[in-house]
């Protein structure tokens, strides 16, 4: 997944910082680290479910509870920097996501191997944001727009590295630790990132930062996991009272914080959210959309991993090197579409990306059915590279077809609000794996001679899920302007 640029607060250096080449580089080298962590985990799953013994709501968790903490930490962590320095914030972001790194790779259990992702979640949440505002404040304006399209190219390469690195790293079995070095490769990198980020990071923050909405904070975590813990839980539990209960709680609880958030902007005019925002149709429409698409994606990601190794018995490699196909097509029809297709067809590119994308999904679903168990990776390819594509369309121009109705002044806290949203609907799809994928799988045994048949079955499900998905994200990218431009850059 992309991650659309967070809250930045430029204050520009009076003279270009001859270090700040080396600076990008450490920052680049932590952010690729994040986001290859966050895909290299899925083709893992299945030898992390074979040695730990890992439940389906534990892998849920596993996946989902990183993207969780990372979405409810990236407004505080940006904000964060911005009050106590930018450098400091991320050096102590990458310091927490390595010693993450380190328990999750020595985890002996499922729960510890969760609460240790949620801390690598958090971590992150601190980290990230410092990249751009770091980028911002380090170049001058005429080298950012070359130093914005590196970072564009090294987010395409996590998504291609992801998947084939965590294939690579479990297949070999180094040192028999099976799944455990796809965290522990972390480690070095981290500590080289923590020196030289000390040595060579120049210190920011900015003059006019707004405090902690520590309230609105608590409120929003609340909210979300009463609704994603009984959607995680639920199928597994046999959906209970209390999973209903706690979901219309949590619905109670994300209306108290809007409540809150309003009295707040009236008193201090210091939100975690900037509800004004919502006012503007295609913002509101946009973050629909992100919140969509994030969901959608979340679910296709997990259940398709699941498919092709617990299902159809594949190896992680083999599952990893028929992820390269897709990823390729995202990294090629990205930078079409956004050097050549959106200036001159705005909206309709992204409504093309849905629609190619849900075809791909479709046809995927035709030829799980019609080919069967037998399936291989060269027949799944066509469905994956048309899939890739329509994604491609729409991944690298969403955040400015979001923020082109957003006035200057917001456009900062708007684009920190929409990398949240997309992270958030990431977690609120694993949730909904339950509903989409486990379910239809059933209580069929590791070692059943239906299971590549049960598997198929629950992922054809699942496949309907995300081509409705799809079809929503059509229907609201109406409301987003049928001109995109770029948008425009944060203020003080």
């Amino acid at each position: 997944m992309t991650i659309a640029p967070t809250a930045v607060v430029p204050t520009a250096p009076a003279a270009a910082d001859s270090r700040r080449w080396l600076a990008l580089a450490v920052v680049m080298t932590a952010a690729f680290m994040d986001l290859v962590d966050v895909t290299i985990v899925n083709i893992a799953v299945p030898s992390i479910q074979r040695d730990t013994g890992a439940s389906f709501s534990a892998v849920q968790w596993i996946t989902g509870g990183y993207a969780l903490a990372f979405a409810l930490g990236l407004i505080t962590g940006g904000r964060l920097g911005d009050i106590f320095g930018r450098k400091r914030l991320f050096l102590l972001g990458i310091g927490g996501f390595t010693v993450a790194s380190a328990l999750c790779g020595l985890a002996v259990s499922p729960d510890m191997l969760v609460a240790s992702r949620i801390l690598q979640g958090a971590a992150g949440a601190m980290m990230v944001p410092q990249v751009l505002s770091i980028i911002h404040v380090t170049f001058p304006a005429e080298e950012r727009g070359k130093v914005f399209g590196m970072y564009g190219a090294m987010v395409g390469l996590g998504a291609v590295a992801g998947p084939l690195l965590g294939a690579l790293l479990t297949q070999w079995n180094l040192f028999g630790l099976e799944w455990r070095p796809i965290f522990l490769v972390n480690l070095p990198i981290g500590v080289a990132g923590l020196l030289l980020g000390a040595r060579f990071i120049t210190e920011s923050r900015s003059p006019n930062a707004l405090r902690i909405d520590v309230v609105g904070t608590v409120l929003a975590t609340v909210g979300l996991l009463l609704v994603l813990f009984p959607l995680t839980q639920g199928e597994q539990l046999g959906w209970p009272l209390w999973t209903f209960a706690s979901m219309v709680a949590g619905v109670v609880v994300f209306i108290g914080f809007i409540a809150f958030e309003r009295a707040k902007m009236r008193r201090s005019g210091s939100p975690l959210v900037e509800l004004s925002l919502f006012r503007i149709k295609s913002f509101a429409a946009g973050i629909g959309v992100q919140l969509v698409f994030g969901a959608t994606t979340g679910i296709f990601f997990l259940i398709w991993t699941l498919y092709m190794q617990t299902g159809l018995g594949w190896d992680t490699l083999q599952a990893g090197l028929t992820a390269v196909p897709f990823s390729i097509a995202v990294g090629g029809a990205a930078g079409v579409s956004v050097a050549v297709l959106v200036p001159k067809f705005g909206r309709k590119v992204l409504q093309a990306g849905a629609l190619v994308m849900t075809v791909g999904v479709l046809v995927y679903m035709l030829l799980v059915n019609g080919i069967g168990t037998g399936i291989t990776t060269w027949e799944m390819i066509p469905a994956l590279l048309v899939m890739g594509f329509g994604m491609g369309l729409i991944i690298s121009p969403i955040t400015d077809a979001i923020l082109s109705d957003v006035p200057a002044e917001h456009s900062g806290s708007a684009s920190g609000l929409i990398s949240t949203v997309q992270q958030i609907g990431w977690a609120f799809g694993l949730g909904l794996v339950s509903v989409a994928f486990f379910g239809a799988v059933g209580n069929v045994a590791p070692t059943s001679p239906t299971r590549a048949a049960a598997y198929s079955t629950a992922f054809s499900h699942g496949l309907w899920w995300v081509a409705a998905g799809l079809v929503l994200a059509f229907a609201l990218m109406f409301a987003l302007p049928k001109k995109v431009k770029p948008a425009a850059e944060p203020v003080a």
